[in-house]
């Protein structure tokens, strides 16, 4: 996944889980104790290697905050 083929959504879900707002459980990515309203955010950004994929907080991968930057 490039920069430029992230949705806005996408990077919404970036900012959150660099603010330390986001948890992952089970399938599901908590965003501020709340499903997040796409059910498929963390699958798409944990598939891509931006989010890690282990249970507990949320936190961006290298590739995560390279992309956020970019």
């Amino acid at each position: 996944m490039t920069a430029s083929s992230l949705t806005h959504r996408d990077r919404a879900v970036l900012r959150a889980v660099a603010e330390g707002r986001c948890e992952i459980n089970g399938s599901c990515l908590l965003v501020d104790g709340l499903c997040c309203a796409d059910q498929f955010a963390g699958l798409r950004l944990t598939t891509a290697g931006l989010i890690s994929a282990r249970p507990g907080p949320a936190a961006l991968t290298t590739a995560g905050y390279e992309v956020l930057a970019a």
